[in-house]
């Protein structure tokens, strides 16, 4: 049969877990794919952490919303990282970038709470539909303006997007960089390098507030989100690295392929969980 790992060692039936024979392997199997997240993450900028839901409940067989609070906790963790890399840059505009998650840390929060009371498959359904839409702004490529002198958007336009960026991220656990950095280059009219830097600090924001939102709705297994966590931060470290001799546009392609296939599979397995009642 397929378990749940809760954060007192202990396991019961669910139906996205892992192999009950296998439980010392995989968690060292699904901890060491944290190498996988962070890789992806510096080799793309961001994109990465969209991979850690699935793993978290297809792997390592926790509950779906033990895995969306687990993986907004990684995902603040390295964007954290992230942030304070590209801040010594000085590629952050601070406080667009505290105003912009302010907003967003409302919907996130907000969001969280919903998922609460949001069945498992469709939170599943919605998770998929969004690792699509990453998918796809992936294979578009980097955001850029046909008009250069336009203004930048007012807040009155901008504060939706946060908002509804924060309930996504709340809902389903990523944290949203594919839709920050757009929103900030085109709305904000922010240099791509910069829309990038600031994007970090409001995933951050963003991912905390989720995570506070689940906190005490869920069991949280920090052991096994410390040593994933920590290879997610080694990977981003390699990643960075590696990128220097990497053809980005590939790498995005290969990856956004590769984001579709795995969200069909979800999409496509949930349905049926839905269908069937």
């Amino acid at each position: 049969s397929s378990v749940r790992f809760r954060e007192d060692g202990d396991v019961s039936p669910s139906p996205h877990s892992a192999p009950r024979t296998a439980t010392r392997p995989v968690i060292l199997f699904g901890t060491v794919l944290g190498l996988l997240v962070g890789l992806a993450m510096g080799l793309l900028g961001g994109g990465g952490s969209v991979l850690t839901v699935p793993i978290f409940v297809y792997i390592l067989g926790l509950e779906v919303r033990q895995a969306v609070a687990g993986s907004l906790a990684i995902v603040g963790i390295t964007a954290l990282v992230g942030a304070i890399r590209q801040g010594r840059a000085g590629n952050v505009r601070l406080r667009t970038a505290l105003v912009f998650g302010s907003v967003a840390m409302v919907g996130s929060f907000a969001g969280a709470r919903i998922a609460t009371r949001i069945p498992e498959p469709v939170q599943l359904l919605l998770f998929a539909l969004v690792m699509l839409a990453a998918a796809v702004f992936m294979l578009r490529g980097r955001p850029e303006s046909d008009d250069p002198d336009r203004p930048a958007a007012g807040w009155g336009t901008v504060a939706p997007a946060a908002l509804g960026v924060g309930v996504l991220t709340g809902i389903v656990g990523v944290g949203g960089g594919f839709m920050i950095v757009p929103a900030l280059a085109l709305l904000l009219r922010l240099p791509i390098k910069e829309a990038i830097g600031t994007s970090l600090v409001v995933i951050v924001l963003n991912a905390s507030s989720g995570f506070a939102g689940y906190v005490d709705a869920v069991q949280v297994p920090w052991g096994l989100l410390a040593g994933f966590g920590g290879c997610s931060i080694l990977g981003v470290f390699v990643g960075t690295h590696l990128m220097r001799d990497a053809s980005p546009t590939a790498l995005r392609k290969g990856f956004a392929f590769f984001l579709i296939a795995i969200a069909a599979f979800i999409l496509i397995e949930n349905a049926i969980h839905v269908s069937a009642g």
